[in-house]
């Protein structure tokens, strides 16, 4: 990385306001980075510019020695944002970079504080496994003794039981240890009378 590691990550951010079709402004991710532009034959349409640059800032994520940047650069937020995009690539690398992020206690707090437990529960509910994937990671990583009525909430804790039967063996084990160690007995077994009397809508993801 040529730049200093602020100055890239300000330059993946800076193109984040940009003007949409009907001229209003609206967040969204046009940065790329020069070797990614010139290792393609076409150009990037507006959609594969966006995912490309969330795919870059989540996998900067990883690195911890990155949050004070992302938190400075308010990428947290838009990662929050991007939850509600109908494109599921654009959730999916935005969940995963929340994901990545959650484990510092500063980001996780900051998560918590912006009511980012809800459009995360949304998640569970995206066709998309990855997705999926995360979005029961960063639950797991976001519940606290204060977050905990949030995270395994009814609804939550029945959804996991219907991912702890699925044949997709990743998301079974990972629901089972959700409601092994972030669940009561009590929780799991008031979630399990009710799925017994009631229809549950959330759709188990494609494999």
């Amino acid at each position: 990385m040529e730049l200093g590691r602020l100055e890239y990550l300000q330059a993946l951010v800076t193109e984040f306001q940009v003007t949409d079709s009907t001229g209003n402004k609206r967040r969204c991710s046009l940065a790329l980075s020069a070797s990614s532009v010139s290792s393609h034959t076409r150009p990037f349409s507006l959609a594969e510019a966006k995912e490309q640059v969330l795919a870059n800032l989540a996998n900067f994520a990883y690195d911890p020695s990155n949050y004070e940047y992302l938190r400075q650069l308010q990428v947290l937020d838009l990662f929050l944002d991007m939850l509600t995009e109908d494109n599921e690539t654009l959730v999916e690398f935005a969940m995963g970079g929340l994901c990545n992020l959650c484990l510092d206690k500063t980001n996780k707090e900051y998560i918590l504080e912006a009511n980012g437990v809800k459009p995360i529960i949304n998640c569970l509910s995206s066709s998309n496994e990855e997705t999926v994937v995360s979005a029961v990671t960063t639950l797991m990583f976001l519940t606290t003794p204060r977050s905990r009525a949030q995270t395994t909430a009814l609804p939550v804790v029945e959804c996991m039981l219907r991912f702890s039967l699925s044949a997709n063996t990743r998301l079974s084990n990972l629901a089972s240890v959700f409601l092994q160690d972030y669940c009561s007995p009590p929780q799991v077994e008031e979630a399990r009378n009710l799925s017994r009397h009631t229809a549950v809508g959330i759709p188990l993801p494609r494999d």
